[in-house]
């Protein structure tokens, strides 16, 4: 028989949802009784929110757990969780014996019941992917900061050839409209300002994102709203819409594309075209003319030629994003792509991933650039290094340097003066915190 866990600690790897699962986490294990350890404490209990999205992130989870034994050799108990834990299932138990339990992300709510079984000499797994119950199990939302991660969806039905979500994360599932409106409404309670609503293929929700969107809209004290990550092939004509006609939700759109290449997409299973998803930002841009775009690229896939790489490239000046992800192929364990023939050659996606993320980076600070002398809100989130400096994210989600007494969680004016590649500077237009 083993002690219950008192303190715990969470360290979530990979996506936005990851971080959110944590969060959630966090608060199911406060609410059966245990405390977060503190950054000097040691923790009972270290839960490897895991991502499974790139390369070898196995054989990554495994040396973190290894590297969780202390200096005298005790160990915290150990719940390897989220997409790697999934995937591994009963075979993470027999590669580790440090891992006390497996549990995958869809049945994290288990958490308390799991740790109850450790403590009996049991080393639980479960990886079932129910529909989202678990979310009925989780405690109400506590106090947050001032912006807020909220699932509303999970699971992808899409199927694109590099992939794994839909065996780790399972089908495409919606939550009650209700129930969300009534999380987003608990954020706000707790305190945050700003919400970004989550999802592996956010706009397939099934209530219908823009109604949701336009719900929470009317939330008091809710002053931003933002989703992600979202399908080209489910940007709705009134997703599209609402860009234009809901004043809270931010002009900010991340559209993966991965590839300007309409062969590689093909290949990649995606229900698209470089045609037409340019078709479709330029109906974003009809309805919301300032909008950034931001988007995801693959470089390497199989097969991928350097007149296919050069599609990419041209995409990317077509759309001039405001940021963007890029990573080079890499393949997972039970994709079709994983398969595929025609590998790249290392050297050749060392090369074609630095000439594109240089060309991302040239429109990146000149669509920043742009916005040098605009006035704008920021929502301050955290200190900057300098005495008096804060931080704050724009509209556009930049990160706003100023030097201002406000508060994290102050809404403040400022106007840009600079331009950084991944950062502005701004000045305020007064001294006074925005209402």
């Amino acid at each position: 028989m083993t002690d219950l866990p008192q303190r715990f600690r969470i360290k979530s790897f990979g996506c936005q949802m990851n971080v959110y699962d944590g969060e959630r986490m966090a608060e199911l294990l406060e609410s059966s009784g245990m405390r977060a350890a503190g950054p000097a404490d040691d923790a009972d209990l270290v839960v490897l929110n895991t991502c499974h999205i790139r390369e070898k992130a196995a054989e990554k989870a495994y040396s973190d757990v290894g590297r969780l034994t202390r200096e005298d050799g005790t160990r915290p108990l150990v719940a390897l969780a989220g997409c790697v834990a999934q995937a591994e299932g009963p075979e993470a138990k027999r590669r580790s014996k440090a891992i006390d339990m497996v549990v995958g992300p869809q049945a994290y709510h288990r958490l308390p019941d799991m740790i109850a079984q450790v403590a009996r000499g049991e080393r639980p797994v479960d990886t079932n992917m129910p529909a989202i119950s678990k979310f009925d199990a989780l405690p109400a939302r506590r106090r947050v900061g001032p912006s807020a991660f909220l699932t509303v969806q999970e699971g992808c039905d899409k199927f694109c050839t590099y992939c794994v979500v839909p065996y780790t994360r399972g089908a495409e599932i919606s939550r009650p409209f209700d129930d969300v409106v009534a999380e987003a409404q608990g954020l706000v309670d707790g305190g945050a300002r700003e919400i970004t609503l989550l999802g592996q293929n956010v706009n397939a929700f099934e209530g219908g994102l823009d109604k949701l969107i336009r719900a929470i809209a009317k939330i008091d004290g809710l002053e931003r709203i933002r989703y992600t990550t979202s399908h080209p092939a489910d940007m709705s004509d009134a997703l599209i819409a609402a860009h234009g006609e809901v004043d809270k939700l931010m002009p900010y759109l991340h559209l993966p594309v991965q590839s300007g290449s309409d062969r590689i997409l093909k290949a990649m299973n995606r229900s698209h075209t470089a045609e037409s998803y340019l078709r479709t930002l330029d109906k974003v841009r009809a309805a919301r003319p300032d909008i950034a775009i931001s988007g995801d690229f693959i470089v390497g896939f199989p097969g991928e030629s350097d007149e296919d790489f050069t599609d990419t490239l041209a995409i990317v000046d077509a759309v001039g994003y405001a940021s963007a992800y890029s990573f080079k192929y890499s393949p997972r364990p039970g994709t079709p792509a994983a398969t595929m023939e025609g590998a790249v050659e290392a050297h050749v996606m060392d090369e074609r991933l630095q000439r594109l993320q240089s060309r991302l980076a040239e429109h990146s600070l000149a669509f920043n650039r742009a916005t040098i002398g605009k006035d704008l809100k920021i929502l301050i989130d955290r200190k900057g290094r300098l005495p008096g400096q804060m931080i704050g994210k724009s509209p556009w989600l930049q990160s706003v340097f100023v030097d201002t007494d406000a508060a994290i969680g102050d809404m403040v004016d400022v106007t840009v003066t600079h331009a950084l590649p991944n950062s502005l500077g701004g000045v305020l237009r007064d001294a006074r915190v925005a209402a």
